[in-house]
């Protein structure tokens, strides 16, 4: 199988520390190799440029060639308007819509989760998961050391853990960052002995004052103050807060390196001697002075100051001082392209506390389970849109039916003509308010159509050595499932879908009379997409052949697995059986064995085996006991049931007990494609059998 060729990295809560850690893996990458992306699915804009903070500091840093607007798929604040919407698919499909087009340009791509912010972690957390789950990408949890006892530390990994194994997503380890110094030893020893294999640490990373400390023009920025002086000193580093209220002879012994100091505008004696203690050699280095209570310095002491070098830098605010500390505990650090020594401390720190040689182990040991539903379901999409089709839809007046033509003809996925008396159809259009223009959509009345006539001569042709009789054809021909079959027969429409409004037999009858089965297969089967939770399995003949016998099993197999191939799908192919390998002997048995051996003779390209049970050909654990040194076991994407008994009855479990959409019947075997939908079909059934018919059209 092909491996992946991304990472998600997703934190636990907020404040992780991302950017240390997307530095340190994007410098990881690029000494592998060149065309690496960096894809954020939801970015929170912060301050007046509203630029992500953490893109523009990989693109920047790295000279990353990706334009900004190709890095990420919404803002958060259009997100959660989607979500407020109920337009849940619409910003999961825009999603993998942006990161396949990043993905095309790209050997690797970094994607890094949605921030987590106070007010709605556990939406954004879910949101980070599904996403993840959607992109089929393996996850790196990244969580916060700086808590007061290990269990903090460690509960948010296993509630992630649980959550992310529950959707599918494979998990490469975990990273912790921010971690006392004095406390790493027995933080990493807890970590190794309460964690799960799956997420196992990578790296446990100490705090370091110098990142974790916001500069003056980051307190600036967020408090909206004034620069009275030092305008070119701002990047100095703030340790920590001191509110000065103390008589000059008493603070200064208390003084602190860094500190930033916050005092009233009108106390000219703390601004004077915090300048002087600066500049001694006795004193610590200061950050610089904050004035509040928008009271600025006395004309004596502004004249003193405009006298001296700025050694120190000045900032003034309105608000008071008490307002003005509870604001402060709201200023964040982050690392951006400019401060170059953070970067460096960054880069050194990862390099020196993370286990590379693991990270990139766990990460190759790691292997896909297939395409995950909503990739599979875009990539249809996109594989339609690529080379148009024509699809005939014939029962033109039912809603669901319209209503996915509306999407289609929207998304410009196909080219649709509707079958139906005009005036009824158009009517019902406006009825359900749907935007279907009348020159986007070809609607045809059988009974009025210049082309019956036709159509009736071609069927009597094809069909009279059955007995049916030139009048019979015409009455034939007024059916719209007949009409239909007939406009794909004669090239009028690349394939059709019914069975909305009618029954399997008499969506698929005509298709067997006269479309017939393309060269090399003898008969017509089907197979059902399997969306699971986080692939897409292929289950054959679910639908069609009752009791194949070995020749026609091998068949509905080769057939199988070309469907498969069609749709993205590597096709891995386990003939299902009661009995695994050797292990079992009987008619049933040896039918699935001699099918077995067919299919490989005729497709020596294919990976097929058989027979063996279900769950030695999915779970890897069984395989290994079952059928050692199996190239298909445990890792099977195409099955293939014995008979439509076992194949029926085991798609419909699946699909109730576990939540899977099943998707088909898709037909095969036929020379033109035609589908069959269910009577209970939802629009997006129809949406899904019009693109999956498109598809199948382009390969005839």
């Amino acid at each position: 199988m092909e491996a992946y060729k991304s990472l998600y990295l997703a934190t636990t809560e907020t404040h992780c520390g991302k950017s240390l850690v997307s530095l340190g893996i994007m410098d990881l990458l690029l000494r592998r190799t060149q065309r690496v992306g960096v894809f954020r699915p939801i970015i929170k804009c912060q301050g007046p440029d509203r630029i992500d903070k953490n893109i523009e500091l990989l693109l920047k840093y790295f000279h990353l060639p990706w334009q900004y607007e190709e890095t990420y798929a919404w803002r958060q604040i259009e997100a959660l308007d989607l979500l407020a919407q109920g337009r849940h698919d619409d910003l999961i499909n825009h999603v993998i819509a942006k990161y396949k087009a990043l993905e095309e340009k790209s050997d690797f791509v970094l994607i890094i989760g949605s921030d987590l912010s106070a007010e709605s972690a556990a939406l954004d957390f879910d949101i980070n998961v599904e996403l993840a789950q959607s992109l089929g990408s393996p996850v790196l949890l990244l969580a916060r050391g700086d808590k007061d006892n290990l269990d903090e530390i460690v509960s948010p990994i296993l509630m992630a853990v649980e959550s992310f194994k529950r959707k599918g997503n494979q998990l490469v380890g975990s990273i912790v960052n921010r971690v006392d110094p004095d406390e790493l030893h027995e933080v990493r020893r807890v970590l190794k002995e309460t964690l799960p294999e799956e997420a196992q640490p990578l790296a446990v990373i100490p705090a370091d004052k110098d990142l974790a400390s916001p500069s003056m023009d980051e307190v600036v920025a967020h408090l909206g103050a004034e620069v009275l002086y030092g305008k070119e000193l701002l990047n100095y580093r703030v340790y920590e807060y001191m509110i000065i209220a103390m008589q000059m002879e008493h603070y200064l012994e208390r003084l602190r390196k860094w500190a930033l100091l916050i005092t009233p505008g009108d106390r000219g004696d703390v601004i004077l001697s915090a300048i002087q203690a600066h500049a001694s050699g006795n004193y610590p280095r200061l950050a610089g002075i904050l004035l509040t209570t928008g009271v600025r310095p006395a004309h004596t002491v502004k004249r003193l100051l405009d006298g001296l070098p700025s050694t120190l830098p000045i900032a003034a605010v309105d608000a008071e001082t008490f307002e003005t500390a509870r604001n402060l505990r709201e200023v964040r650090s982050y690392i951006t392209a400019d401060k170059k020594e953070k970067i460096a401390i960054s880069l050194r720190l990862f390099r020196h506390y993370a286990d590379v040689d693991a990270l990139i182990k766990r990460y190759a040991d790691i292997k896909p389970r297939g395409i995950p539903p909503r990739m599979f379901l875009y990539n249809i999409m996109q594989q339609a849109k690529s080379n148009k089709k024509r699809i005939v839809l014939p029962e033109g007046d039912d809603d669901r039916i319209l209503r996915a033509t509306e999407a289609l003809l929207m998304q410009n996925v196909v080219d649709i003509t509707l079958l139906g008396e005009e005036t009824v159809v158009r009517s019902k259009i406006r009825s359900l308010g749907l935007n279907i223009p009348e020159s986007k959509v070809t609607i045809i009345n059988p009974n009025a159509s210049s082309l019956l006539d036709d159509y009736a001569a071609t069927y009597y042709a094809l069909r009279k050595h059955k007995g049916i009789t030139q009048d019979q054809a015409l009455d034939i021909m007024h059916d719209v499932s007949y009409f239909g079959t007939m406009m794909v027969y004669k090239g009028h429409a690349d394939g059709m879908v019914s069975g909305a409004a009618h029954t399997t037999a008499h969506t698929l009858r005509p298709a067997f009379e006269f479309i017939k089965t393309k060269p090399g297969f003898t008969i017509v089967s089907s197979v059902f997409f399997m969306a699971l939770e986080d692939r897409v399995l292929v289950y054959g003949d679910c639908a069609v052949v009752p009791k194949p016998t070995a020749e026609q099993l091998a068949e509905i197999a080769i057939a199988s697995a070309e469907t498969a191939q069609m749709f993205g799908i590597e096709p891995i192919v386990a003939m299902l059986s009661y009995s695994t390998g050797e292990s079992g002997h009987g008619e049933e048995v040896e039918r699935v064995r001699k099918a077995t051996q067919l299919a490989k003779e005729r497709r020596p390209d294919l990976l097929i085996e058989g027979p063996m049970q279900y769950d030695a050909a999915v779970d890897p654990e069984v395989a290994k006991k079952k059928m050692p040194g199996s190239r298909v076991a445990g890792r099977a994407t195409v099955f293939i049931f014995p008979d439509l008994n076992t194949g029926n009855n085991t798609y419909k479990a699946v699909q109730r007990e576990t939540g899977a959409i099943a998707i088909g019947p898709v037909l095969q075997g036929l020379r033109k494609p035609v589908n069959d939908l269910s009577r209970g079909c939802t629009v997006e059934d129809v949406i899904n059998t019009v693109a999956i018919t498109a598809v199948q059209a382009q390969h005839v």
